[in-house]
C-alpha cells in the first residue's frame, strides 16, 4: 500500500516570475499559459510570493501604488514539500485560503505546484477500488487476517469498518491504515475487540479470553 503524496500529484513544470516583473508582463504570462496565478521566485528560485488574477484586479480597481510582482504579490509564499500527504496539502490550502501551493525541495527551491484540482482527483476513485485495496493491503497484508475477518463497506469514499479484532491495540492501527488509502474521505470505526491489551498487566492475571467482544471507546478511533 502506497500513499499518494504531493510529489506524485504536483505539476512539475512551473511558470514563475521575478520580483521585478512588471504588471503587464505578469498579465501576459497568465493569459499565455492559461493560469490564474504565478509564483514569484528570487535569484535562487525560492518562492517569495504569489501573484494571482485577483491581485492584478485589486491593483487596478483600488488605484494602489506599485507596478511589479514585488508590489502585487501575496507574501510570504505558503509552500508544500513533495513528501507531504495529499490531506496535509489540502488542509494547508484550506487554512490559508489559497487554491494552490508551490512545492519546494530540501533547499527551498521551486520544483512544482499542486492545486486543488490535483487533490480532488484522489477523491474521484471508485468505491469498489477503495474497498478492494483495504481488503487486500490492510486486512490481509498488513494485519495478516483473512479478507472475511472484518466487514468493509465503502459509500462515496466513506469507509465503515465492523467486526471483531483480537486485540484492542489493533483498532487505531487499522483505522489509520484505512484512512491513508487514496480516495478515503472518512473512516467510521465500529470495530470491537476480544482482549484489552492496553490494560495494566498487573491487573490482568486471568488469561481466560472474554466470552463476548467489547465495543471500543471513543478514543479507539485513532483520531
Amino acid at each position: 500500500m502506497r500513499r499518494r503524496n504531493v510529489g506524485d500529484l504536483m505539476t512539475p513544470t512551473v511558470v514563475s516570475v521575478r520580483p521585478g516583473t512588471p504588471f503587464k508582463e505578469i498579465a501576459r504570462t497568465l493569459d499565455e499559459y492559461d493560469i490564474t496565478a504565478v509564483v514569484v521566485v528570487d535569484d535562487q528560485d525560492r518562492p517569495v510570493g504569489v501573484v494571482s488574477e485577483a491581485d492584478l484586479l485589486r491593483r487596478q480597481t483600488s488605484g494602489g501604488r506599485g507596478n511589479t510582482a514585488r508590489d502585487l504579490m501575496s507574501s510570504p509564499a505558503v509552500v508544500a514539500e513533495p513528501g507531504w500527504h495529499a490531506v496535509r496539502a489540502a488542509r494547508t490550502m484550506e487554512s490559508h485560503k489559497v487554491k494552490r501551493l508551490p512545492v519546494v525541495d530540501g533547499e527551498g527551491r521551486l520544483i512544482g505546484v499542486v492545486s486543488r484540482s490535483d487533490l480532488v482527483r484522489l477523491f474521484l476513485r471508485r468505491d469498489r477500488a477503495i474497498q478492494e485495496e483495504i481488503l487486500e493491503d490492510v486486512i490481509v497484508r498488513a494485519l495478516g487476517l483473512p479478507p472475511s475477518a472484518l466487514t468493509v463497506e465503502v459509500a462515496e469514499g466513506r469507509v465503515t469498518l465492523s467486526g471483531t479484532v483480537e486485540r484492542r491495540s489493533l483498532i487505531p492501527v487499522t483505522v489509520r491504515l484505512c484512512d491513508s488509502v487514496d480516495g478515503v474521505v472518512e473512516v467510521v470505526n465500529r470495530l470491537a475487540f476480544e482482549h484489552d491489551d492496553s490494560a495494566d498487566p498487573s491487573d490482568d492475571q486471568d488469561d481466560t479470553p472474554s466470552t463476548a467482544p467489547r465495543t471500543p471507546r471513543g478514543d479507539d478511533t485513532g483520531e
